[in-house]
């Protein structure tokens, strides 16, 4: 089964684990994947800190499971 990223996962692990996937944070307008805060902030967490609404979130997630199935 392939790996799925979730809103509940640490953003440190996600972009240590899949470097690639440092763009679509960006995108997003996550720009600390680097800061101390994500290393234990949740993606849901960053996100909502980063003023981004449900709907934004779930798109998140969704292009990074996306980018991720590439691999």
């Amino acid at each position: 089964m392939a790996e799925e990223i979730k809103k509940t996962d640490i953003i440190g692990e996600v972009v240590e684990k899949h470097e690639k996937l440092a763009p679509i944070f960006f995108k997003f307008g996550m720009h600390c994947i680097g800061c101390p805060a994500a290393r234990g902030e949740s993606i849901e967490d960053g996100a909502k800190a980063h003023g981004l609404d449900d709907e934004k979130i779930k798109a998140l997630i969704k292009d990074l499971n996306e980018e991720l199935a590439k691999e």
